[in-house]
């Protein structure tokens, strides 16, 4: 199936979102070190410089779909339910590895921590 133009900009805004939260975090970062990429372009979604990755070693890929995870949003949402703690959502398929699944907004004060954590020493 093609990307519509309208499809690579929702991804292209993606990608820009995750850049905006990174640097929102890493503040003394200069923007180059965390960029989103061309689409189409081979490689992660969103690029850490050498310094970038140096403090979150993460090889980041962003995805918007309009429902085709809809499954992983019921599954998360019943973890929301179970009480007033974070969801997280554990899941794999046959002979592959566990993933994890957690909003957003955790992750990113997870981050944060190891942040605090990496600057301690």
């Amino acid at each position: 199936m093609a990307n519509t133009k309208g499809a690579k900009a929702k991804g292209r805004l993606g990608q820009q979102a995750i850049r905006d939260m990174l640097l929102e975090i890493f503040p003394h970062l200069e923007p180059g070190d965390i960029k989103s990429t061309t689409m189409g372009e081979g490689g992660a979604d969103v690029q850490l410089s050498p310094a970038a990755y140096k403090l979150a070693p993460i090889d980041i890929e962003v995805k918007r779909r309009k429902s085709g995870l809809a499954t992983v949003y019921t599954w998360l949402e019943q973890a929301k339910a179970h009480g007033p703690g974070t969801p997280a959502l554990f899941f794999r398929a046959d002979n592959k590895k566990w993933i994890t699944v957690v909003p957003t907004e955790h992750y990113m004060e997870l981050l944060k921590n190891w942040k605090k954590d990496v600057d301690k020493t």
